[in-house]
């Protein structure tokens, strides 16, 4: 087990030249390799700088790279037009699409007895360890995972064996996963490396990848500097946890945000561009619960929203029983089978509803009031909320609007956001 490459702290801002450089210089030390699988996130972690550093590697290993399955996990496959703007000139016939109902294999299961502890008492299921059967069957002989590491509403902190075994896993896994995370408590995980997940992910890592090829991870992290511009600080590669580690506490410091003070009225931008579902747009809910006050409101602007779940059946669940709270979402765990079968629909639900503290008001550019109130949001409409809160004008941060003080924010996926008094070790 090896750390190949090791570069960064707060206040780096790692050029293309030395990313590339950086990356390079760890991939030679592995050696020659004949059949290479990239695993990098979708067109949902842009930010990541994830797609510049698939194209670094399939400069590197040219012919060798033969596949690249972005992790789309639960989410719909990339158009064209996306792996483009991602991937610059990644050849686009490279490109496979994770199906993560049907494309998938079991390495193994970790024990209800496991779960049982890690969930203290609360969950006593086994936990399937699946995989897109590419990564067993497709005759590589390195699988390249890529990724941001950053504070994650599911797993704590996001990326390492997340990326394969949930970016690239099955219906089974990702339901039950999530739904550990949602029991757990989502306030109790959020920016830490070492949860419950993580565990059961690591467990899964330890035990059940004898039969893959070698796994070498790449983690990024990233944040903007004082102008703004998103900063690749620092980057880790390696096959084991240590690399993954390394980024955690380095994200700890670049990506979380910890307030003095709580916010009694933030507003949340979501890029249309990024941000067409609430099962995305909801890192506006996510990432600043633990910041907002006691009767606070979170206003989101959401020009790019048109539908809640991107899995269609995950998508009529959601209308269904919107963003009631956790003791109405669990009993309905308990009534309907279909919710029970899709838990990690359920765990959404928890995650994105206030639980009665604070008013969430969503301003979609495509979902109607109905729909917003049917899912238990406060609706807004979007052109009327865009004039009095321009994103043009507005700073990260504390802004005074029309004599109101409001915290801004204009890319919920970039950290996370917690007043101190909420955050206890």
């Amino acid at each position: 087990m090896s750390l190949f490459y090791s570069n960064g702290s707060a206040t780096t801002e790692m050029s293309p030249a030395e990313v590339k450089a950086g990356l390079f210089t760890a991939l030679k030390q592995l050696g020659e390799r004949k059949r290479v699988l990239a695993v990098p996130p979708d067109f949902t972690r842009m930010h990541s700088q994830s797609g510049v550093l698939t194209e670094y590697a399939w400069e590197y290993f040219g012919e060798k790279l033969v596949d690249v399955l972005p992790a789309l996990g639960t989410h719909k496959a990339m158009t064209d037009h996306e792996i483009s703007a991602m991937f610059g000139k990644t050849p686009r016939d490279l490109f496979r699409v994770h199906d993560w109902r049907n494309d998938i294999v079991t390495l193994g299961e970790v024990p209800s007895e496991f779960m049982l502890e890690v969930s203290e008492g609360k969950l006593d299921y086994t936990w399937p360890a699946q995989v897109n059967k590419l990564l067993r069957d497709g005759g590589h002989d390195l699988i390249l995972s890529i990724g941001q590491v950053v504070p994650h509403e599911v797993v704590g902190m996001a990326n390492g064996s997340k990326n394969i075994f949930v970016g690239t896993g099955g219906v089974m896994g990702i339901h039950r996963s999530h739904f550990l995370g949602a029991v757990y408590g989502m306030e109790r995980m959020m920016g830490r490396a070492d949860t419950p997940v993580r565990r059961v992910l690591n467990y899964a890592s330890d035990h059940f990848t004898a039969g893959l090829p070698q796994i070498v991870y790449v983690q990024t992290v990233v944040n903007k500097n004082a102008e703004g511009k998103l900063v690749i600080r620092g980057m880790y590669i390696g096959d084991d946890s240590e690399c993954f580690e390394l980024a955690a506490k380095l994200s700890l410091e670049c990506n979380f945000l910890m307030m003095d003070r709580e916010i009694k009225k933030a507003v949340v931008f979501l890029d249309p561009h990024e941000f067409r579902s609430t099962w995305l747009g909801n890192k506006s809910v996510y990432r600043t619960r633990m910041a907002l006050a006691d009767n606070a409101e979170l206003i989101v602007l959401a020009p790019g929203v048109h539908e809640f779940g991107e899995d269609s059946a995950i998508d009529g669940l959601i209308r269904k029983y919107g963003y009631c709270g956790t003791p109405a979402t669990l009993q309905a765990v308990k009534d309907d089978p279909e919710l029970a079968g899709n838990l990690s629909a359920a765990a959404h639900l928890i995650h994105g509803s206030s639980e009665g503290r604070f008013t969430i008001r969503y301003c979609p550019g495509h979902l109607t009031r109905e729909e917003i109130e049917g899912a238990h949001f406060e609706y807004g409409d979007l052109a009327e909320y865009s004039a009095k809160y321009d994103v043009n004008t507005l700073t990260d941060g504390w802004n005074i609007v029309d004599g109101e003080e409001i915290f801004y924010i204009s890319n919920p996926g970039l950290g996370l956001w917690a007043y101190r008094g909420r955050f206890n070790d």
